[in-house]
């Protein structure tokens, strides 16, 4: 035992404990961003991930193909931005990431440029609610105004476009989700490109304009979709 009364075989532990947490993560970080980009969610070093691993902030870095990125690799800053781990620079859009763990409920988010959601975020202030899917999100979701990325600016305009939802648009720009764990962050990003996509389609055909949900209808959905799974949401 030291002076202290600390069991330095305990503390190894913990600290090791602490490690391998962390490298879990980071592979799982990874492995989301790689298959954003197998999916066509992300184009080149576009778009971003993180999560929340106890009071620290997994990120990607600034830059760098996600298909290059080793486990030494890993990034990590304070809720208030400063740098504890890795020696790459954390993504240009890192206030977006910490406005939205401090905001919110979040414990992983995802930032794409998926195509079809930036095509709705320049035409409309919020996607319709064309689908019931949309109770998962919230609602129908809000496009933020625009603003240069990595902003204070543009983190403060996302702040509001999630109020009471758990994505939005970033107009000219792309797509946020945020979820408990980085899997359902993901979902939320695909599928909300894919009520994009068809949204985009149906709104498309000429002579029609496409049939929309209520909030009725949604919010029948929310309680439907609560029970959904094996596990329910």
């Amino acid at each position: 035992m030291t002076q202290s009364g600390a069991d330095p075989t305990v503390q190894s532990t913990e600290q090791a404990g602490g490690a391998a947490e962390l490298a879990r993560a980071w592979a799982h970080l990874v492995a989301t961003a790689r298959r954003a980009a197998d999916t066509g969610l992300v184009v080149g070093t576009s778009g971003n991930v993180s999560v929340r691993v106890g009071e620290l902030i997994l990120i990607t870095p600034s830059g760098v193909p996600y298909d290059r990125l080793a486990p030494e690799d890993l990034v990590a800053v304070d809720l208030e931005g400063r740098q504890v781990h890795g020696k790459l620079k954390p993504t240009s859009e890192l206030p977006l990431h910490l406005a939205a763990y401090r905001a919110t409920p979040a414990r992983a988010v995802v930032h794409t440029h998926a195509l079809h959601a930036t095509a709705v975020s320049t035409l409309v202030p919020e996607l319709p609610p064309i689908h019931y899917m949309a109770a998962d999100l919230g609602g129908p979701v809000r496009v933020a105004p625009y603003a240069l990325y990595g902003t204070p600016e543009l983190a403060e305009h996302m702040l509001a476009a999630l109020r009471d939802r758990t994505a939005c648009l970033l107009q000219n720009h792309g797509a946020v989700t945020y979820g408990d764990t980085l899997d359902q962050a993901y979902d939320r990003t695909a599928q909300l490109e894919w009520m994009s996509r068809l949204w985009l389609t149906a709104h498309a055909v000429p002579g029609h304009t496409p049939s929309l949900l209520g909030p009725a209808d949604l919010a029948a959905a929310g309680r439907q979709l609560k029970g959904y799974g094996q596990g329910g949401r």
